[in-house]
């Protein structure tokens, strides 16, 4: 009489397991149009704890677009007197403006702003500051994040927020953010909020960021 071998069934069984768990777990590919890749960096601070938006920044880095790879720098500030655009490629400001602006902060996506050169580059990274600077000829312009929250990642669906098209991005928020034009500093701070069930800050590096509308 042969008696079974108990811990060849055990590995077998193991074995089964873990093969109904390579299954399960498909390469999923995103059915949806890319738009672009890159990167969109913003901050908002506020004088009155959140109520209102004092400054509104967006920054640009895309990697890969229909027009191209590029920056753009969206500003909403005293400092810069009312709303300003900075790139370093019209036509990927228009593309930002025509397919994604216009849905994340609508005075953003006028497309009769005229777009005023500027060269662009980061200093830093996390986990200590980092900062954006944008140089337009003029005074510099200093997008400055810090002392950050844990990252997460999260997908938007097309629909989501009533919005046509869908993102997947990696927010870093920052407790702590600035924008200096010129040395000159913006009054207010970031505020804190919650995303998803995650800490967050209305001040938010957004790296690994993808944007797809349906075909």
């Amino acid at each position: 009489m042969v008696l079974p071998d108990k811990a060849a069934d055990v590995t077998g069984g193991v074995a089964r397991e873990q093969l109904r768990g390579a299954k399960a777990m498909q390469l999923h590919v995103n059915p949806h149009e890319l738009i672009l890749v890159g990167e969109n960096s913003f901050l908002r601070l506020s004088t009155d704890g959140s109520q209102t938006a004092s400054t509104r920044c967006s920054h640009w880095r895309v990697l890969w677009s229909p027009t191209g790879a590029g920056h753009a720098l969206f500003v909403e500030s005293g400092l810069v007197g009312g709303v300003r655009v900075y790139s370093d490629s019209v036509p990927l400001v228009r593309f930002l403006q025509k397919e994604i602006e216009h849905l994340l902060y609508k005075p953003f996506g006028d497309a009769s702003l005229p777009v005023l050169a500027a060269t662009f580059e980061r200093e830093g990274t996390p986990p200590g500051g980092c900062s954006e600077i944008v140089r337009p000829g003029g005074a510099e312009i200093r997008l400055s994040w810090g002392e950050f929250l844990e990252p997460f990642n999260f997908s938007a669906d097309p629909g989501y927020d009533g919005r046509p098209i869908g993102v997947q991005t990696t927010f870093i928020p920052a407790a702590r953010a600035l924008l200096s034009v010129g040395g000159r500093n913006a009054d207010g701070e970031p505020w804190k909020m919650d995303r998803g069930g995650k800490p967050c800050t209305s001040a938010c590096l957004a790296w690994c960021e993808t944007w797809f509308r349906p075909r």
